[in-house]
């Protein structure tokens, strides 16, 4: 059976005086290859999203800096760390285009945040200012702090995790879901009702969480998520090879 062939959404690196790069962290590339699938880079391209996911089982959304607010209708905190507008343009374009077509899609910190808003949703601009809260949700990515979530039953996200109700996460966001987007439901939260989770209940696969698994290797929910997520591009990608069969013209004459 051959990989599933997963498309990651690509950061911009700029640096003063050099040209502009593309790239993702390999801990998302690591955790897809023990996951069965074979990652591939997605550079900012907008306009050739419906193009590039054509060829993609499975999209990735990763994390990064912030989304701007205007796009939902905010004025920017002062605490706004914005992301690149190329890799906003085109983030924004993955996730709805992967949702109108059903191609399985994990988002992750940044990504379920993309998620929401491209669904229509708003965030959190910043935790720290604008919630009252106990837990450390903002952490360096080199020593994340931890914190508990509980799962919501009936959720994709449980089915994922099985018996799991509360699990232990890390944690490096000072941004959230806040109004959740058009037809999402939320699957996770913390205990101080922080949203960690969402999903499309009617989506194969539309699956989005706060916490960073890729960062979590070994752990057995971060096998759990990027497992179920391999395996639904897995059945995705054997779908289309499926429909290309009826469609041709000696799979049409074998199913007469």
């Amino acid at each position: 059976m051959s990989k599933p062939i997963i498309g990651i959404g690509s950061d911009i690196l700029t640096d003063p005086g050099h040209r502009d790069r593309a790239f993702v962290y390999t801990t998302y590339v690591d955790a897809l290859r023990r996951a069965g699938a074979v990652p591939v880079l997605v550079p900012p391209q907008p306009e050739n999203v419906a193009d590039v996911i054509d060829n993609l089982d499975g999209i990735v959304l990763a994390g990064g800096y912030d989304c701007d607010p205007t796009v939902y209708g905010e004025d920017p905190h002062p605490a706004l760390e914005p992301m690149d507008p190329r890799r906003q343009s085109s983030d924004l374009a993955l996730a709805k285009a992967a949702r109108e077509r059903r191609i399985p899609t994990l988002g992750i910190c940044l990504g379920v945040q993309v998620m929401n808003v491209a669904a229509g949703g708003t965030l959190v601009q910043d935790i720290t200012s604008q919630m009252t809260t106990d837990i450390e949700h903002v952490s360096e990515p080199e020593d994340r702090a931890r914190h508990d979530v509980h799962i919501e039953r009936g959720t994709k996200l449980a089915k994922i995790l099985g018996a799991t109700e509360t699990m232990n996460v890390n944690s490096s966001h000072h941004q959230a879901v806040k109004e959740l987007g058009d037809g999402l439901r939320e699957t996770a939260h913390a205990p101080d009702g922080i949203v960690e989770g969402l999903e499309d209940p009617r989506h194969p696969f539309y699956v989005g969480v706060q916490w960073h698994p890729e960062d979590m290797p070994g752990e057995a929910s971060a096998t759990s998520i990027f497992g179920a997520f391999v395996e639904a591009a897995r059945e995705y990608a054997e779908s289309k090879k499926h429909s290309a069969t009826e469609l041709s013209p000696a799979g049409a004459g074998r199913s007469e």
